[in-house]
């Protein structure tokens, strides 16, 4: 007998899925818990990308997000409106994550890890291991990048935000995640031309 997947249940249907998050905020802010749950579902995933980009695991990528939520409902009566609840969203995720980093023991070296055993014979070493090289280069690449650099560009690249909504994440200027990014991305040009 063959087992079958299950599929993940569906979402539950919450009311206020079609109201613009300003209100949804606002009704959270009174202790509308629903209206709180449809901001997680709406904002989760991408939160979550981010975190992983960040964090480079998805264990520490969930309980990061899972913080920010938290924290944010709790701060939800000190929320001001300036700001899109998004982008309020991204900058406590921002200094979750980078509060995990700084608390984080000194990664392994990379002679201290045991390499993983092939999956099949019928799989293609030689291109997996290329891509897994250049992986590997581009989360070293990544990690090279001063804090900041590195924010703007997952904030950009991955998460697509704008630089105005970067510049309110990071709590600087447009021009000064601009310059970031040049930087970046200039970085990362240079680490991964062996992979061009």
């Amino acid at each position: 007998m063959t087992e079958r997947a299950v599929p993940p249940p569906p979402e539950p249907d919450l009311p206020g899925r079609d109201l613009p998050d300003g209100l949804l905020v606002v009704r959270a802010a009174e202790g509308d818990e629903d209206s709180f749950a449809v901001l997680v579902q709406r904002h989760g995933r991408p939160l979550l990308a981010l975190a992983r980009c960040m964090l480079g695991n998805s264990q520490d990528a969930e309980e990061a997000v899972q913080d920010a939520f938290v924290s944010a409902w709790r701060r939800l009566p000190e929320y001001r409106h300036g700001a899109e609840f998004r982008t309020w969203m991204h900058r406590i995720t921002v200094n979750r994550c980078l509060t995990m980093r700084r608390r984080r023991p000194p990664p392994l070296p990379l002679d201290a890890v045991a390499e993983p055993a092939a999956e099949d014979a019928w799989s293609q070493p030689a291109r997996s291991a290329e891509q897994d090289a250049a992986t590997a280069a581009l989360s070293r690449a990544l990690s090279d990048l001063d804090a900041g650099q590195r924010i703007c560009w997952i904030l950009r690249e991955v998460q697509g935000l704008s630089y105005k909504e970067i510049s309110h994440v990071a709590r600087t200027s447009e021009q000064t995640v601009r310059g970031r990014l040049f930087r970046a991305r200039r970085s990362l040009q240079e680490a991964m031309s062996p992979w061009r």
